[in-house]
């Protein structure tokens, strides 16, 4: 389902029904992100505040802190409903809402998406085709990926499994020093299987 964001008034259900706040982004299954009251959505009597350089100014009334926002041409924001009193800090909404933004844009691009590569097997693949599935396996598993790797038997094959099952493991073992067995040998009909995961770096 595509992500969209949504910008304005939305409900914060750790208030009260007539309350709302502004959400910097959120997804169509409903999961929201970080949602802040801002300005005088905020409820509370007193606020332990933040001002726009950082600096802790301490516990002080809600009306003080929004009247020292609007002297800076700011505005307030609570960053931390749950705090006893909550914590607002003074802050341009605007530039704040871009850079959250920007970071999360930033952090997708770092994540990774892993995928299950495919390899097939013979039980007579020879030495040098073996090399070469491992090292086409080896670039997969640098990217980040899983490897499933898949042994058909042929006709009579099927009654030596255990021809198969030594090809899997010696496949396997070409690649342990980037890898681990995810799942061991499986058969399943006439197929075997192996799925092998990159090695977590320490």
């Amino acid at each position: 389902m595509p992500e969209v964001r949504i910008y304005g008034f939305i409900k914060f259900p750790l208030y009260t029904k007539a309350d709302f706040c502004y959400d910097v982004q959120g997804k169509l299954n409903g999961a929201i992100s970080i949602k802040y009251r801002i300005n005088h959505q905020i409820k509370a009597k007193d606020v332990r505040l933040i001002g726009a350089e950082g600096e802790q100014i301490g516990v002080i009334s809600l009306p003080e802190a929004l009247r020292k926002a609007e002297d800076e041409g700011l505005d307030l924001v609570e960053i931390s409903p749950t705090a006893n009193p909550p914590v607002a800090k003074i802050i341009d909404w605007g530039k704040f809402k871009y850079e959250k933004r920007k970071q999360e844009q930033s952090q997708r691009k770092k994540q990774k998406n892993v995928e299950v590569k495919g390899i097939r097997l013979s039980s007579k693949i020879g030495e040098h085709d073996l090399e070469t599935k491992a090292k086409t396996a080896r670039k997969f598993l640098g990217e980040g990926h899983k490897v499933k790797v898949r042994l058909l038997f042929k006709g009579r094959e099927i009654t030596h499994k255990d021809v198969g099952e030594r090809v899997l493991r010696r496949f396997a073992e070409k690649l342990e020093d980037v890898s681990t067995i995810e799942q061991d040998v499986t058969f399943t009909g006439r197929e075997a299987g192996i799925i092998i995961a990159p090695k977590k770096k320490e």
